[in-house]
């Protein structure tokens, strides 16, 4: 699980340099609006909408954005027309990847997600090629400064938590998506603060990379992220261990 590690550490160390971004804000109003589009704009009867609304305020997203953003959703405000795609391909290496979206416009944004691919040494893939290489699960990351692997067992694995990675500086506990929302509430139930907790594309295997192939995937991958429409990138990449020491 080495390798699914460093992943982790690194999709959390990008998230935070996400949220220094006023673009992260867009990504976090469109989450708000996909999710009360789905499922209603109440939060206490709509657990997507609810993890929304939390990742939102941990960007501080004003509380008039989220209000709007709910209501887009409804249909009470324009702007709710959005569309979920996910797009795959390669990078680098034969790196594999997954790129959610959200977009109003189906024609510009796969034309942006195939110029990023082209233009960092990628291609993209038809549907269905690269997913079965992955498994949707929820993930909850919790500072390993603050709690113990046999503190979260405790909690965790009584709610319906399926596995708890050592990721180095954090541990992350990994559900079901249908026992997330539960997991997720039994750690708040038990006063344990973690640091984030979202819906992920978790890889069966990993693909090695040396660090010169690293930086390229890593350039593509930043690339998509950089793209408003794009709500969240996954990829099998093993990147070297000491990749990223200079972050």
């Amino acid at each position: 699980m080495a390798g699914h590690s460093k992943w982790a550490n690194i999709q959390h160390r990008k998230g935070r340099q996400d949220a220094k971004r006023a673009k992260f804000f867009t990504k976090a109003a469109k989450d708000i609006i996909l999710a009360a589009k789905a499922g209603g704009g109440n939060p206490e009867d709509n657990s997507t909408l609810r993890l929304a609304i939390q990742k939102a305020k941990a960007v501080n997203l004003p509380k008039d954005k989220i209000e709007n953003a709910i209501k887009k959703g409804t249909g009470e405000l324009a702007g709710g027309d959005l569309l979920e795609i996910v797009y795959e391909g390669y990078g680098p290496g034969g790196v594999a990847m997954m790129v959610d979206v959200a977009s109003d416009n189906k024609n510009r944004i796969v034309a942006e997600i195939r110029h990023a691919f082209t233009r960092c040494n990628g291609n993209m893939a038809e549907s269905g090629a690269v997913a079965y290489m992955f498994n949707k699960k929820g993930v909850i990351v919790f500072d390993k400064e603050k709690y113990s692997e046999d503190d979260l067992m405790e909690v965790g694995l009584d709610a319906g938590a399926e596995d708890i990675i050592d990721d180095g500086a954090s541990f992350s506990v990994h559900t079901e998506l249908g026992d997330f929302i539960a997991v997720q509430q039994a750690f708040t139930d038990a006063e344990m603060t973690f640091e984030s907790a979202e819906i992920s594309q978790i890889p069966e295997n990993l693909v090695p990379v040396d660090a010169a192939t690293g930086k390229k995937v890593m350039a593509l991958y930043e690339a998509l992220e950089d793209n408003e429409d794009v709500q969240q990138v996954f990829m099998n990449a093993d990147f070297p261990d000491d990749m990223f020491d200079e972050e």
